[in-house]
């Protein structure tokens, strides 16, 4: 704490830098998996058979070398897919199940603290993992074993930097600022694709250790350099700020001095009615003292009143078939493309994590435009639905019709990421966000890691769901089933905010609300 050494803008631009690195590495660590996929699941030998032929008729070699076509121990057995849906569902269930605690939990500690230790030790169990290739390990539960544990650090992350940058960012256009903020998810998504990628060559274990190496290193910029909140350099809040240099257009100050918007979004207000508290306990926000500090201490919100939110509870539902299908792609897109010839020709283990970063590029693209839409329209639920709608004949084209040409795998390719990850980005960022600081809480701020730990742990629980099934589907359906299941979630996700779609649309017809303002 001290003395503004620098301007709000200036420290408000390094805080999304900052955030914007780390959790690019978090998703950078999380991509390994899903390249060494096929190296680990090889192609399984029959039973009884030591040696077997190639797809061009050459031998392979024998079984006894780990390291060769023949994939790694255990995971080249015939139920190999299972096993490597298992150790997803190893990480993924365990980050779901510590996001609902890691929130809470963010919200009564220091978050400079809690992001630097959760990222330290992510690193170090992401590099555990491939430590396997060097120490020669072929038991399963050891890679079950550092899954776990490395799911439950990197569950440190979310609720810690969506809370961190709320802090700073007032509901102007949040929605487009957390669009491109969230750009962070796909490209720690291209840079782990990319890495791990280059480094099978030398062998699997290098595709684990360089991402758990960059998760150290950004907990250092971390600890080093990040503000948590505008008053522990001097600063007011952003709303009370901006509400100084800006007068009070838009603004309305309550009892406290602070500047507060009324709620001008459906988002903010799905029952279209004043919302009362969920306590009644007295909740003063600065008491006259107009940007000179820190609100003062607030009782954490508990963990039931955070669901009574309107609107945690669609969208949580929503977001957990989003990432359900979102993370089936994450996991296991390099090694469908690599098992799915493309005009007759199948591509190398590199070549398909290569191909796959462009459901990424078009993920950026999607979140960007989801949150500007948003902030145009103010209605969340209807452009979180209208791109869940849009997903599934993308989808379907591209298990259909994607294998018939390369440039149309790649533009179907880029349309599903587009369409799959808009409506996740906008749910995790500023629909989170806003539910956070909803009129309901009274400007309780220790509620928002809370809020978006409850969100984004559903949609945890749907990720961890998607590649366990995928793994067990496809060793016993084939690829056709996953798609199925993707076209269904879509469905699922978009009905679940038909309510909320609705109160928007008559919102809008009755001239009861205008967009957010720009």
């Amino acid at each position: 704490n001290g003395g503004r050494k620098f301007s709000y803008n200036f420290y408000r631009g390094s805080v999304l830098l900052l955030t914007f690195l780390c959790y690019m590495g978090y998703h950078a660590a999380r991509k390994p998996p899903s390249i060494v996929k096929s190296v680990l699941r090889g192609t399984p030998l029959t039973p009884g058979k030591g040696r077997m032929l190639l797809a061009d008729g050459g031998l392979a070699v024998t079984a006894t070398d780990p390291t060769t076509l023949n994939g790694w121990s255990p995971f080249n057995a015939g139920n190999g897919q299972t096993l490597l849906g298992q150790v997803d569902l190893a990480f993924l269930g365990t980050y779901a199940i510590g996001m609902f605690f890691a929130g809470h939990l963010g919200d009564r500690v220091d978050l400079r603290w809690f992001l630097t230790a959760g990222m330290v030790l992510s690193g170090v169990f992401t590099s555990l993992f491939g430590m396997a290739y060097f120490w020669d390990v072929h038991v399963f539960s050891y890679y079950v074993f550092v899954s776990v544990l490395a799911g439950l650090f990197q569950s440190t992350g979310w609720p810690s930097v969506v809370s961190i940058v709320a802090n700073w960012s007032g509901k102007g256009k949040r929605g487009l600022i957390m669009g491109i903020w969230n750009a962070h998810t796909s490209v720690g998504n291209i840079l782990g694709t990319v890495v791990a990628a280059a480094m099978l060559s030398r062998g699997w274990g290098y595709s684990f250790l360089l991402p758990g190496f960059l998760m150290v290193g950004l907990a250092a910029l971390i600890f080093l350099f990040l503000v948590v909140h505008p008053s522990d350099v001097g600063h007011a809040n952003p709303d009370e700020h901006g509400s100084s240099s800006r007068g009070s257009g838009g603004c309305s100050h309550g009892p406290g001095g602070g500047c507060s918007r009324h709620a001008s979004t459906a988002s903010l207000d799905y029952d279209g009615e004043e919302l009362m508290p969920l306590s009644s306990k007295e909740r003063d926000l600065g008491g006259g003292k107009e940007g000179s500090s820190r609100e003062k201490e607030v009782e954490s919100i508990h963990f039931m009143d955070a669901w009574r939110i309107p609107g945690v509870t669609a969208f949580a539902l929503c977001l957990f078939f989003s990432k359900l299908i979102a993370y089936t792609f994450l996991y296991w897109l390099p090694y469908y493309i690599k098992s799915t010839p493309i005009e007759g020709r199948k591509l190398s283990a590199k070549e398909a994590g290569d191909l796959s970063v462009l459901f990424d590029v078009g993920g950026v693209a999607g979140g960007v435009l989801a949150g500007h839409l948003s902030d145009k329209s103010g209605a969340s639920a209807s452009v979180a639905t209208l791109f869940t709608l849009l997903s599934v004949p993308c989808l379907y084209l591209y298990r259909t019709a994607g294998h018939t040409s390369f440039a149309l795998n790649v533009a179907l390719m880029m349309a599903s990421g587009f369409f799959v990850n808009g409506p996740y980005a906008l749910i995790t960022t500023a629909v989170s966000a806003d539910l956070g600081t909803h009129d309901s809480l009274q400007g309780n701020s220790k509620a928002l890691a809370t809020v978006s730990a409850i969100i984004d742990g559903m949609g945890s629980l749907g990720a961890a769901l998607g590649p366990m099934l995928t793994g067990f589907i496809s060793d016993r359906g084939g690829f056709d089933m996953v798609f199925a299941m993707l076209y269904c979630s879509a469905l699922a996700a978009g009905a679940l905010l038909v309510k909320l779609v609705a109160k928007e649309l008559s919102l809008m017809r009755g001239g009861g609300r205008s967009p957010k303002p720009m």
